[in-house]
């Protein structure tokens, strides 16, 4: 992701430096987030730090164990949801392991961030009517190829946790493939998995993006045609 985000940087400096307005499109929440807020390069957590700061909030239970992380980093203190354990131990086990509180390095990441020259919106589109696309897409991705794409993946013999297996329709068309179900058992598999999938990404950014304009695919976002801003 950090190859991506410096090239993303470049392409978009280049652009602005044209007098130009670039619009950057995609679904992946992880990535927008980089692009927006920078990118953290946290050094890894050892599995012992992990074991013991986890233990230690059992032990204090969270008011007392967020009086704790306060002391080590007071941002992270105030800003954390009440009930929000992940972020709270996340926030105290990288302070444990690096000796600078994750404020610190986030703060720090977002220098290689957009700043505030961009808006975001976020394309919502009735409930009905992604799942229908998400249908048809799934029906028109087997006529076009995809059952020969993941028979050549499968003849690589990946490790089972590879992420390239766990793709959106690959464990369905490849059971297809073994005859362990029907072509339209797969599809209709595969065509319930990504109707979640999409379901998880509204989410995501209904709680990771709650300040970018909602805009239903019936509509268009009024943008000034002599804006400098980026948009997202």
């Amino acid at each position: 992701m950090g190859r991506w985000l410096r090239a993303a940087l470049a392409i978009l400096s280049e652009i602005s430096g044209r007098g130009r307005t670039a619009i950057v499109v995609g679904g992946t929440g992880l990535y927008l987030r980089a692009l927006t807020q920078g990118l953290a390069d946290i050094p890894s957590v050892p599995a012992d730090t992990r074991a013991e700061t986890q233990a230690r909030f059992d032990h204090l239970g969270e008011d007392a164990f967020r009086r704790e992380l306060a002391k080590v980093d007071p941002a992270a203190a105030a800003r954390i949801a009440p009930g929000d354990r992940q972020r709270l131990t996340r926030a105290m086990e990288v302070h444990a392991a690096t000796g600078k509180a994750l404020s610190q390095w986030q703060d720090e990441a977002a220098a290689t961030s957009l700043g505030r020259t961009w808006r975001g919106f976020v394309v919502e589109p009735p409930r009905e009517e992604l799942y229908r696309r998400c249908d048809a897409r799934l029906i028109a991705m087997a006529e076009d190829g995809a059952l020969e794409e993941v028979r050549k993946l499968v003849a690589r013999d990946l490790a089972p946790a590879s992420p390239l297996l766990r793709a959106l329709g690959v464990a369905p068309f490849a059971a297809h493939l073994r005859g362990e179900m029907t072509l339209a058992e797969a599809i209709a598999r595969a065509q319930i998995d990504t109707r979640r999938y999409a379901k998880r990404q509204l989410t995501w950014f209904r709680n990771q993006a709650p300040d970018w304009e909602r805009i239903a695919t019936s509509s268009r976002a009024r943008l000034d045609p002599n804006t400098k801003d980026e948009f997202m």
